[in-house]
């Protein structure tokens, strides 16, 4: 198999990994249960919190379908980029909650996406990134991101008094 092929593996892999978390993070959001895990979203408007999740869901899907379809493929680095938007947006929330951690974990989120991104536009192909390279780096943050899955469903749900 060449490298091109074992990259092109790797990323089909972290795509759907990124999609279904994204997905699964999308839904609390636009449903209005089980959003007291995540930070900040006590002090959004419903409407807005229904909005990132929405977003969500669509990058979820932007990560898999046009790639899968053929149709408008490049709306898949597109897709990754926005939800490293989001993420990154969402590390501001656990900055102002002093809550480092967090915003260190979502931020491992956003470089995920990010490398999906890189992976899926031309630059492999251009040799401006190697793509053993982005394999690698892709092997430590991806088992980094499925400990932090774990992590985060193991978290008991925060009350309001923990938030005062």
């Amino acid at each position: 198999m060449s490298t091109l092929g074992v990259v092109n593996g790797v990323l089909w892999s972290v795509q759907v990994f990124l999609a279904l978390f994204f997905l699964a993070a999308s839904v609390p959001k636009i449903l209005g249960r089980g959003i007291e895990r995540w930070t900040g979203f006590s002090d959004l408007p419903r409407a807005e919190v229904v909005f990132i999740g929405v977003m969500e869901l669509f990058g979820a899907i932007g990560l898999v379908l046009p790639m899968a379809t053929g149709i408008l493929p490049w709306l898949t680095p597109l897709a990754a980029l926005g939800l490293a938007v989001n993420v990154l947006m969402a590390a501001g929330f656990h900055v102002r909650a002093d809550e480092r951690l967090e915003a260190l974990e979502t931020g491992l989120w956003a470089s995920i996406a990010v490398m999906i991104a890189i992976g899926r536009w031309d630059l492999l192909a251009s040799h401006y990134i190697r793509p053993m390279l982005l394999v690698a780096a892709l092997g430590v943050f991806v088992p980094s991101a499925i400990i932090n899955v774990v992590v985060l469903l193991r978290r008991p749900a925060r009350s309001e008094a923990d938030w005062a």
